[in-house]
């Protein structure tokens, strides 16, 4: 491996935020009350924790009564996709084909409680389609649920104009914003959606504390039973550590956003041109969408995918698959699929995905080792 390492997989868990890590550094040594207890510890605790709810609510644009903090974004998924269908029994469940596991398989929970499947299909660019959409909201559904940006490709969804259809139909509306978070606008007050599901390591906050907005009147069982924690919905007692990190790391990704998105859009879109330029029939998916400016999935036909991810690796070039391993096999990713991309291109695809750390020195390196490792594993796979 090179001595230089280079990390290009921020979607899957970013480096922790300075702001993040000072903000938590209190509360891991010397300030450790349970913010349930009544006695000083506990109020002091207490206080940390509802200064994160709030400061996180004005991030988004809701309500610090609205902000559930989870132990992740999957349970935050789970909370809202499980807890509503149980909430209305039977009625059917609508979300997308590309969303991310931890919807999907809340959803197919549900459906194996009884509740009937919506798979909404998506264009060749991966994004939902609308004439679906309606088609759903036609039926009364327990829930509809769309990412606001896709964790494979970037694509951008129609959130807003979803949200209002729903709201129009008086369906409940959930949003996977985990990877949307702190890249592109998320306000809740502008989207009419009723929940909202995020997780603070990817926006450079620590891992296992997620968060999930509950619009005001919007109804859910809890999955989890035990004290009356986050107004019922999630008991335990709460990581107040997490929650100020999380809050933290929130904050300083908010305040630089639009300068820094543009940095990195441009960085990406530099990566995409060299590449194209570099490696013969190599693909950009969903190219023709509005896309998180971080993320870029590319695919390189006739390359061996488990080959081109190592070799990378093996040159200090951190990067993730568009592909999953299953039962020792690679298969297609679940959403280049739902595009209708070939799996000659679905299997052999990587996924870029840039962050606040990335820098030009970093891309070029990235241009000058990708071509001849593609024309390798290109060679031994054919």
């Amino acid at each position: 491996m090179t001595e230089t390492a280079i990390y290009l997989d921020y979607a899957a868990s970013a480096p922790l935020r300075p702001e993040a890590r000072e903000a938590m550094l209190s509360f891991l040594d010397g300030r450790w009350g349970n913010p349930s207890s009544i006695h000083r510890f506990g109020r002091e605790a207490r206080a940390a924790l509802e200064d994160a709810r709030a400061r996180l609510a004005r991030v988004i644009g809701a309500s610090p009564a609205e902000i559930v903090f989870t132990r992740a974004g999957t349970e935050a998924d789970d909370l809202a996709i499980l807890g509503r269908a149980r909430m209305v029994p039977g009625a059917p469940v609508a979300v997308s084909a590309i969303e991310h596991k931890a919807v999907l398989a809340s959803a197919h929970a549900a459906e194996a409680e009884g509740a009937p499947l919506v798979l909404l299909p998506v264009d060749g660019d991966g994004v939902v389609r609308m004439d679906a959409v309606d088609a759903a909201l036609e039926r009364k559904l327990a829930v509809v649920s769309v990412m606001w940006a896709n964790n494979e490709t970037g694509a951008l969804q129609p959130v807003a104009e979803i949200a209002a259809r729903c709201r129009a139909a008086g369906a409940v509306f959930h949003s996977d914003a985990v990877q949307a978070l702190g890249k592109v606008p998320v306000r809740v007050d502008e989207v009419p959606a009723d929940l909202v599901a995020f997780s603070a390591h990817k926006l450079g906050g620590p891992k296992g504390i997620g968060a999930l907005f509950v619009r005001r009147g919007t109804q859910l069982r809890p999955l989890l039973f035990g004290g009356g924690q986050e107004r019922g919905l999630r008991p335990g007692t709460e990581d107040v550590a997490g929650a100020a990190g999380f809050a933290a790391a929130a904050e300083a990704a908010e305040a630089v956003r639009e300068a820094e998105m543009a940095r990195i859009a441009a960085l990406r879109d530099r990566l995409e041109e060299g590449l194209r330029a570099r490696v013969p029939g190599l693909a950009v998916n969903a190219a023709g969408a509005p896309r998180l400016p971080t993320v870029s999935n590319v695919s390189v036909p006739g390359a061996d995918p488990e080959a081109l991810l190592v070799s990378l690796d093996l040159q200090g070039i951190a990067v993730s698959s568009g592909s999953a391993c299953a039962s020792g096999a690679v298969e297609p990713s679940h959403v280049l699929t739902a595009m209708e991309i070939p799996a000659a291109l679905a299997g052999p695809s990587v996924r870029f995905s840039l962050g606040w750390g990335t820098t030009d020195a970093e891309i070029d390196r990235v241009l000058d080792v990708f071509p001849a490792i593609a024309e390798r594993v290109r060679s031994t796979n054919g």
